[in-house]
């Protein structure tokens, strides 16, 4: 029994403010279909949390036009602490995520319209794609990138999360993790040099290699077809000493704290991962519960300790105010979910 990796869940933001945050991710980048929304503890994580049972408050928020969603995670037993420094790619952790778009054009004129937009132009990422960054409030980096892939229309031209960034120290290294363990073991390019496209990011232009990797298996699993391709940047500086984006901070502080996969079959991905060098850190073993979701959640580190979240979804919310539940233990494991299951999801959307 293989496990099956279905793609890109979410990616986890630590906030100041859920709901300042919330409004601002809707507004701009469509984000406005909540899974779930959660205020408890967290006493997995104290492994992160310098042995220290916090209590936070989290959204889990998708876009139906297809991709990844976010976690919307904030601290209420401590005050969450920004970075210590400007990020700049190769940092060691999450640079950034990648959004996707099937109209680039008019997304590009509203962000630069709003103030967000990095660039006076869209630009071309190494494999030709067009693209170009933004910042969110907290001062995050979101790569825009041109996707034809629509799960459903909606009135927004932004969908949800298509990919990451990771800042690594070697490349080969972490690939064991990120192609071996999780399946993207697809080369689309290897580069090295300094990258127009990140003019606006980079100040200082300085020298970098850029591995970008795909899912070999693609669309598998429940949610294959809203995630729908899914890709990995890895990112090392070949000028300068990488610093590590959470030092001396803690899980769950301001920024990406990890980058979370779908997944099935979670005993066999603990195996293979710890064969691989990656033993799971943090296990919730039985199950979670968090509101109207549940599952199972599991974490790895990759070799420069960046956080790979992995869910197993048990039961989640159709339409919860009517009592409407999937239960994804009793589908086939490799089957996707009807699109109009999904699509239902349309009617909880906050404006």
């Amino acid at each position: 029994m293989n496990a099956i990796i279905t793609g890109i869940q979410q990616v986890g933001i630590g906030v100041t403010d859920v709901d300042e945050a919330w409004r601002w991710y809707r507004k701009h980048f469509g984000m406005d279909v909540p899974i779930f929304r959660d205020s408890a503890e967290a006493p997995f994580m104290t492994r992160y949390t310098d042995d220290t049972v916090h209590a936070r408050t989290a959204v889990l928020a998708l876009n139906l036009k297809g991709g990844g969603g976010f976690e919307i995670w904030q601290f209420t037993s401590r005050t969450p602490e920004p970075p210590r420094f400007q990020i700049q790619p190769g940092d060691l952790g999450i640079n950034s995520a990648s959004l996707k778009t099937a109209d680039i054009s008019s997304l590009f004129d509203r962000h630069k319209t709003e103030g967000i937009a990095l660039s006076d132009e869209v630009g071309v990422t190494p494999s030709g794609t067009p693209s170009y960054y933004v910042r969110d409030l907290y001062g995050n980096l979101f790569q825009i990138v041109e996707s034809n892939e629509i799960f459903a229309r909606t009135s927004h031209a932004c969908g949800g999360v298509s990919g990451v960034a990771i800042g690594v120290r070697d490349i080969e290294q972490a690939g064991r993790l990120y192609s071996d363990v999780l399946g993207y073991a697809t080369v689309e390019y290897d580069r090295s040099g300094v990258f127009d496209d990140l003019r606006g990011v980079d100040g200082g232009q300085t020298r970098l290699r850029r591995v970008l990797l795909r899912q070999s298996r693609p669309g598998l699993g429940s949610f294959g077809r809203l995630f729908g391709l899914t890709a990995i940047e890895l990112i090392s500086t070949l000028e300068r000493e990488p610093r590590k984006i959470y030092q001396d901070r803690l899980w769950g502080d301001c920024g990406f704290i990890h980058v979370c996969f779908d997944v099935k079959h979670m005993d066999t991905l603990k195996e293979l991962s710890a064969e691989r060098g990656f033993p799971f850190t943090v296990d919730s073993a039985g199950s979670f519960d968090m509101g109207e979701a549940a599952g199972r959640f599991a974490y790895a580190e990759d070799p420069d300790g960046t956080l790979i979240e992995l869910v197993e979804t048990f039961r989640m919310p159709i339409l919860a105010k009517l009592r409407l539940y999937l239960d994804l233990r009793k589908r086939r494991p490799e089957k996707p979910l009807p699109n109009w299951m999904l699509k239902v999801l349309k009617f909880t959307r906050v404006k």
